[in-house]
């Protein structure tokens, strides 16, 4: 018996050794980094780790050394320390083995942006690779590109082993993608643009393509870019992965919704999610990934907002440079809504000049006022506000309403309605034609019920679009991408329209515009 014990204590010490040895000595048990997403000020990176074996692995510890200047802001999925430049990862208290052909993945936010791949991968201290090191991606070959007056579409064929694509506009990255192709929007009409493409993988970045020019088309759109962009909200309403919705409709750009002040004259999501390593800032690097871009809306009906709390118009013109800067972007909208902004004559004027210093500090970006309306047009405080912006020289590029909320019996009507009044006050303070006014309007709609149980039908809002699309708005938009689903009597609720609608429906039919 004594020597049976012996025996099985050995063969279990034995097991047991096998389990926890270093991934470097158990072939087929890897560990691999992907960069998600980058843009500009900040990147998300995750690590597989795969047990490609027929054992368990009772645990694991992956080691990644950063390039010097680059930091960990926050992490998920794992257990994380850091030191100096090594950041460790070893399973959550709540994890089990790695059961055999299994994987785990755990992410990361960091700083600052083009970030250019790790310096060292160790896995149970160990090579990350299992099967031997990866490689740098070749070059992609037969770059091409097709323009707009507004946007580049660049295509190209794949390049070996490349996880994502970095594009790079005029020497500089511009976003990234994990297909083969990338289009690049917000562009200046009747301009020569250049353009290469690198392969990235968690060995790091390859040799970019040889450069191509490509010219965008003439435009006389005075605005620069027609935008269709739904609101997306990542605080409320049970939020969909904006790339699913993406996939499925084919819209490229979202109004992102709200930004607040988180006490004084300081920017945050919802008033209280950072800018950076927030689920709003995930969402945006998934959007930029797929392709497509962003618009912050800077207020909205209720909340504690930016407007009130910045004292002077240059405070708030920074407030709005911080959300910018912290995603290079190429439009704002500012929501000037209720009491403390719309019907506050010393707040609009502050945002008026804000807006005015924030074009004259952003050369080329697209300012936005929403705001709500008659069934007729502007009401007194809507007029104020045109007549304000042009007597302050704001150059506000679109003016877009909010048509609903008033009682319609026929919102299809009430939109042309209202919009059609506002073409007639823009006409008037700006001496614009028609034609030019209509394309420094837009319009946001409400899906399905609104608040007051105004009914939008997915074919009221298809013709409401094509009408916006005929006369040659700037920008559509409807609230919200989160309510997109159907619910029919399901009334008027955060994460579905109240009508029988397919999901997504509304976003699909905008996406058209």
């Amino acid at each position: 018996m004594k020597r049976i014990s012996m025996a099985i204590a050995a063969i279990t010490a034995v097991v047991l050794a096998l389990l926890v040895a270093p991934a470097a000595n158990a072939a087929g048990v890897s560990a691999t980094f992907t960069k998600v997403s980058d843009w500009g000020s900040g990147f998300e990176g995750k690590v597989t780790v795969l047990n490609d074996t027929t054992s368990s692995l009772s645990t694991w510890s992956v080691a990644l050394d950063f390039p010097s200047g680059y930091s960990i802001s926050s992490s998920w999925d794992a257990t994380r320390s850091s030191s100096g430049q090594t950041h460790t990862f070893t399973p959550p208290g709540w994890a089990g083995p790695l059961a055999p052909g299994a994987s785990v993945t755990f992410g990361f936010n960091g700083s600052p942006g083009n970030f250019p791949g790790l310096a060292a991968c160790r896995l149970n201290g160990g090579s990350c690779s299992g099967g031997g090191p990866v490689t740098l991606p070749g070059a992609p070959s037969g770059l091409s590109g097709t323009s707009t007056a507004s946007t580049v579409s660049l295509s190209w064929s794949a390049a070996s082993n490349a996880a994502s694509y970095n594009i790079y506009r005029n020497g500089a990255k511009v976003g990234t993608s994990t297909g083969t192709s990338y289009t690049d929007s917000g562009l200046t009409a009747s301009t020569s643009y250049s353009y290469q493409v690198s392969g990235q993988n968690s060995a790091g970045e390859g040799a970019k393509t040889g450069s191509i020019s490509v010219t965008t088309k003439a435009g006389t759109d005075p605005v620069g870019s027609r935008r269709a962009a739904p609101y997306l909200y990542m605080g409320w309403g049970d939020p969909p992965n904006p790339q699913t919705v993406m996939n499925a409709t084919g819209i490229k750009w979202f109004t992102m919704a709200f930004i607040l002040s988180s006490g004084g004259c300081n920017p945050a999501w919802d008033g209280t999610r950072p800018l950076q390593g927030s689920a709003d800032a995930n969402a945006i690097a998934q959007i930029r990934a797929a392709g497509g871009d962003i618009v912050p809306s800077i207020g909205g009906w209720s909340g504690n907002k930016l407007g009130p709390n910045c004292s002077t118009p240059e405070a708030l013109a920074g407030a709005y440079q911080k959300v910018i800067d912290a995603y290079g972007l190429k439009a704002i909208d500012v929501d000037i809504e209720n009491s403390d902004e719309f019907e506050n004559e010393v707040v609009q004027d502050r945002i008026l000049n804000a807006l005015k210093i924030v074009k004259q500090n952003n050369p080329g970006i697209q300012t936005i006022l929403t705001f709500g309306t008659s069934t007729t047009g502007p009401n007194f405080w809507g007029n104020r506000l045109i007549e304000r912006s042009a007597a302050l020289n704001a150059n506000i590029d679109v003016f877009t309403l909010m048509p609903f909320d008033f009682g319609s019996s026929n919102i299809y009507n009430d939109t042309v309605g209202a919009s059609t009044g506002l073409n007639n006050k823009l006409k008037a303070v700006f001496g614009w034609t028609t034609a030019q006014a209509y394309a420094h309007q837009g319009i946001s709609g409400m899906n399905g019920l609104s608040d007051q149980q105004e009914m939008t039908t997915t074919a009221t809002w298809q013709n409401i679009t094509n009408w916006s699309k005929s006369n040659g708005l700037a920008r559509l938009a409807f609230w919200s991408v989160n309510r997109d689903r159907g619910c029919a009597g399901g009334g008027v609720v955060s994460n579905c329209s109240g009508i029988a609608q397919p999901d997504w429906e509304f976003t699909r039919i905008t996406a058209g515009f």
